[in-house]
């Protein structure tokens, strides 16, 4: 009896624990951009990021990233189920697009390899979800820090692929761009409502096809 017992409990506790996180297959997320200061305040990097969004769209095994500018649209196609990846690119008239299959995908993502994940204690609330610290630490020394939500978490991970690892739906992180600065992404909408399946169409025209 006292073992029969015990199953019980443990079992209860397993499935405790697995309500914790619930798995989000429909949803739109939307980040502001905003760049860390740098004693050039009101300049025109800043403007340029406070004018700028970030967009995630999740559906089942697809997902889609929109950053968009002034001046810059880029659009992240990922299919789960294959592991492969469209960027379609739009500067001005200008527009581009290459594909990746899973091994060019992981590939891309290789610096991200070996990277190591401590999880802190420290918690934020965005949105009404409370969110835990993480710090992500590279090989090649850079690190940035992250704020995961621990009720939900993406159908799709790898998306975002530095993140995939991440116990949770990641509503704020902070990224080096190429032109040195750190920009902190925070979500400030969250719609769990269903997406629409074109989203994650592939044009067949009008592109340019980079290698």
């Amino acid at each position: 009896m006292q073992k029969f017992l015990f199953l019980v409990l443990l079992l209860a506790a397993g499935l405790h624990s697995v309500a914790q996180t619930r798995v989000v297959a429909e949803c739109t997320i939307t980040y502001s951009l905003q760049v860390a200061a740098s004693g050039q305040s009101g300049s025109e990097t800043d403007q340029l990021f406070k004018a700028s969004s970030k967009t995630v769209y999740i559906k089942g095994n697809n997902s889609r990233v929109d950053l968009v500018s002034p001046s810059f649209l880029q659009t992240m196609i990922y299919d789960r189920s294959t592991g492969n990846a469209v960027i379609l690119r739009e500067m001005g008239a200008n527009k581009f697009m290459t594909r990746l299959n899973s091994k060019d995908w992981v590939s891309q993502n290789s610096k991200f390899s070996g990277m190591t994940i401590a999880f802190l204690n420290e918690t934020k609330n965005i949105l009404g979800y409370d969110c835990k610290k993480a710090v992500l630490k590279l090989q090649n020394g850079s690190q940035f820090t992250v704020f995961y939500a621990t009720a939900i978490a993406p159908s799709v991970r790898e998306f975002e692929y530095q993140f995939k690892d991440i116990p949770g739906f990641v509503l704020e992180y902070e990224a080096m761009e190429g032109g040195g600065q750190t920009i902190t992404y925070t979500a400030t909408k969250i719609n769990l409502n269903p997406v629409q399946a074109s989203k994650f169409d592939i044009p067949v025209s009008g592109y340019r096809i980079l290698n």
